[in-house]
């Protein structure tokens, strides 16, 4: 018992998800519908992304870039490549797997280099990178992959949506990065990389997991009806070639998901609760989706609030910049907390205070833009 409460509060969203799973269900008492209800197939896909991108954590399919990092000579170049390491591959790994690559990168190079007191600004900066370049892909997020299950779109229209955000986004982060450095904008740094080096015998492995990630990808595009197939294909190829890996698999965010989605769906059952939701939410979904996130983070936010919104662009935008706000706003900056801490004991407030100061200023800059661009309806 004392293990699972030391577990429980550790992992403070799955405890909150399973309170409202179950508070929900007490208002609401489940029937046959529920299991209706829930997105199976956005749990199913879930799960294959969270197998695969493990694969990729721990075959450091990553490596090179760690090499590419350690020649670069000046402050701005490298800071420049982190935070557009991040950016990029946020949008094809998700933002939370992209920050842990880059992050602990981050304070191996800087720290080599003697310039640890850049790393709290360039972390939080990155994390800014990690939110805002995910949110041009339907993968990207998990948010994302949800709400665009829902919406029946193509990819490509999706992502004609979302460019404007991403592309103001990358200017930003641009000119964030010269205001760092405006006192020696070349200002060196002599870093070390990581001495690893790939295990040539574990090259198969890592083809696997690159053809496997291939496979995931191709059944969000392409919305098949037969995506169960290809998720028993993904979890029969890691059990024959790579079974060790389902232990390290974050199921804790999948077992989330499915809480939330049993809240969810309880709560769209009772009238008195979802007419409230529907004539509060209704035309304020922006606000709503920034504003909840705050409290059960943007992805469970996402999943409360879909049902009762009539403008997918307000959700999914304001969603996408709730974790600008705060830490619990998205469960990325989490992540980024926890690597840091593990690095830094006893510097959570400085990281705290850094990271509410630098993603302010962006959240500031972009939050009326943001709303403006939510009258660009989906469909």
């Amino acid at each position: 018992m004392k293990k699972i409460l030391l577990f429980l509060k550790k992992e403070l969203m799955l405890t909150l998800s399973l309170a409202a799973a179950a508070a929900a269900m007490i208002i609401t008492p489940p029937s046959a519908r529920l299991l209706y209800d829930i997105d199976w197939r956005t749990l199913g896909i879930l799960l294959m992304m969270l197998c695969v991108l493990e694969g990729f954590k721990q075959e450091n399919v990553l490596r090179p870039l760690v090499g590419l990092a350690a020649g670069l000579k000046r402050m701005t170049a490298l800071s420049l490549f982190l935070i557009f390491g991040v950016f990029f591959s946020s949008m094809f790994v998700t933002n939370d797997v992209s920050l842990i690559i880059f992050v602990p990168l981050t304070i191996l190079l800087f720290r080599s280099g003697g310039k640890e007191r850049f790393i709290l600004p360039v972390i939080s900066i990155e994390n800014i990178a990690a939110i805002r370049g995910s949110l041009l892909t339907p993968f990207g997020s998990p948010q994302n992959l949800f709400l665009y299950g829902q919406a029946g779109v193509s990819a490509g229209h999706f992502m004609l949506h979302m460019l404007p955000l991403c592309l103001m986004s990358a200017v930003l982060l641009i000119g964030f990065v010269f205001f760092l450095y405006r006192k020696n904008p070349r200002e060196k740094i002599a870093a070390e990389g990581a001495k690893s080096a790939w295990d040539p015998k574990r090259k198969g492995k890592r083809i696997l997991y690159g053809l496997l990630f291939l496979l995931v990808l191709g059944v969000i595009v392409s919305r098949t009806a037969w995506w169960y197939i290809a998720a028993a294909a993904v979890l029969l190829a890691i059990l024959i070639f790579d079974r060790r890996l389902f232990r390290k698999v974050d199921y804790v965010l999948l077992v989330t998901f499915l809480c939330f989605f049993v809240f969810s769906s309880s709560i769209a059952a009772n009238e008195k609760i979802a007419g409230f939701l529907s004539r509060a939410v209704s035309g304020r979904e922006y606000w709503w989706a920034i504003g909840l996130s705050q409290i059960i983070s943007n992805v469970p936010a996402s999943i409360v609030l879909y049902p009762f919104s009539e403008n997918f662009a307000g959700l999914i935008y304001g969603a996408d910049t709730a974790g600008l706000c705060s830490l619990i706003g998205s469960l990325a900056s989490v992540i980024n907390y926890r690597i840091y801490v593990r690095e830094y004991p006893g510097q959570g407030r400085a990281f705290v205070r850094t990271f509410t100061l630098v993603s302010w200023a962006f959240f500031l800059i972009v939050v009326i833009p943001g709303l403006l661009l939510s009258r660009w309806r989906f469909f």
